[in-house]
């Protein structure tokens, strides 16, 4: 038994597992046996303190209640055996049976805890290996400690294990991390380019923080690939700055397109001037404009997916998500108030976020120097449609009349947001509407439901 400790002196939850209950249980019984007939046996030599040993064995297996009735009984033995009066054992035995209970909870109570210990690391090993993100731990010296399978997979897949290797192997940044910050404490996130052992690049997104003693520091990391989000974005944008162009470009053809009519009207009255419609600048000036015409005669058309049924509460949501920060950064408050239960709406999903956007930031310009800092943005059923209203405190707008003009020369920037913001709504059937307030301004974006209850089409 003896053997048995020494060689599990390391770990005492291996010495007090279940499979040794009944082997320990038995040594304890008999070892209380074996110490008091020696301690009878040997009056005059005190052998009380043995009764120590058949406690250690037992303590990992039993109850409290049970330990106090064995450090009871080895206490009166240890008085029983002993060659002190009455009054002297009795308090021997009770100093005794105080210090054998003692003895007897403090190892349970270090087993109790060891114990939940074990099944805390247990349930978070699973956790960690059943999860899909790659988690690793990095020692000081910058080499790679544990990896779950998601990060062996993300590293090497189907190669050795990365245990062992050095990070700046697999994420160079993160090796300069570890050098720069070994005695510190901290919880950062960055983002970097990292690298398969096949040489293949990938974009990775890391959570990392120190962990461990303050002798043997550890980081402990999260890294996800965001290769494939980074070419979904791509495509996306490239799609969207496709068919925003389109837009634009049609709108901009229609306004030409106008601008030429009224020219060719002006061309063909003067052409009726004796003498003006031989000359051969003037005829030179009239193909011109008739080219030009026919250059602009492109039409907004829809795109060829065309517009969707859209969830406005989702499209909102993600507004809030990206503009918020923003807002709140600079010292300004938004004030959300959205209908429940708003009906589907024919749109674009990400042209009407881009139109929310375009919005949100001229209420953020015109808010910069004014005292009062709150947009309010109010989402409804009104009649047969669905109205987004943006309300804000800014500085207001000195001429109505030349709002959704392109190229207007007051603008604070390019002053294309309002009208490429009308083009994209009007490509799904929607508009935007000036509201004039007294403080500030209010734009109401009026959108088409796909479907609207009885209750309120009636």
């Amino acid at each position: 038994m003896l053997r048995y400790m020494l060689k599990h002196r390391m770990d005492p939850s291996a010495i007090y597992s279940q499979e040794n209950r009944k082997r320990f249980l038995a040594a304890g019984a008999l070892s209380v046996v074996a110490i008091a007939l020696l301690d009878a046996l040997t009056p005059n030599l005190p052998l009380g303190f043995l009764y120590l040993f058949p406690i250690l064995l037992i303590a990992g297996f039993v109850s409290r209640k049970t330990i106090v009735i064995v450090a009871l009984v080895c206490a009166l033995l240890a008085g029983e055996y002993s060659d002190y009066h009455l009054g002297e054992a009795l308090s021997m035995s009770l100093m005794a049976c105080i210090g054998f209970m003692g003895t007897g909870f403090l190892v349970s109570e270090i087993l109790r805890s060891r114990r939940l210990a074990l099944e805390h690391e247990e349930e978070l090993r699973g956790l960690v290996e059943s999860s899909p993100l790659a988690i690793i731990t990095i020692d000081p010296s910058g080499r790679i400690r544990l990896a779950n399978e998601a990060a062996q997979n993300l590293f090497a897949p189907g190669d050795a294990p990365i245990s062992g290797q050095s990070i700046a192997e697999f994420l160079p940044s993160l090796q300069m991390a570890v050098q720069q910050h070994r005695s510190s404490v901290f919880r950062t996130e960055l983002r970097c380019q990292g690298k398969r052992r096949n040489g293949e690049p990938f974009l990775a997104a890391v959570w990392f923080s120190t962990s461990g003693s303050v002798h043997t520091p550890l980081l402990a990391a999260i890294v996800v690939d965001l290769s494939q989000d980074l070419r979904d974005r791509e495509d996306l944008s490239l799609e969207y700055l496709l068919t925003n162009a389109r837009i634009l470009l049609g709108a901009m053809a229609h306004e030409i397109r106008n601008v030429c009519g009224a020219v060719l009207v002006t061309y063909r009255n003067l052409s009726r001037l004796q003498g003006l419609k031989e000359n051969e600048d003037f005829r030179a000036l009239g193909s011109l404009v008739e080219g030009l015409k026919m250059l602009a005669a492109m039409e907004l058309r829809s795109s060829d997916k065309g517009p969707s049924s859209v969830e406005l509460s989702s499209v909102l949501d993600e507004f809030r998500i990206v503009v918020e920060p923003t807002y709140r950064e600079s010292g300004m408050e938004i004030l959300w108030s959205l209908e429940g239960d708003l009906p589907l709406i024919t749109a674009d999903h990400y042209g009407l976020l881009q139109v929310f956007l375009n919005v949100a930031k001229n209420s953020h310009r015109a808010m910069e120097h004014t005292e009062r800092k709150q947009l309010k943005v109010i989402a409804c059923v009104e009649k047969n449609s669905v109205v987004v209203r943006f309300e804000d405190t800014g500085i207001g707008i000195a001429c109505p009349e030349n709002l959704f003009r392109p190229f207007q020369p007051d603008a604070a920037s390019t002053g294309l947001g309002l009208y490429v913001s009308r083009a994209i709504l009007k490509s799904f059937g929607a508009e935007i509407i000036y509201e004039p307030r007294c403080e500030g301004c209010c734009f109401a974006v009026v959108l088409q439901p796909v479907s609207l209850p009885e209750t309120l089409n009636a």
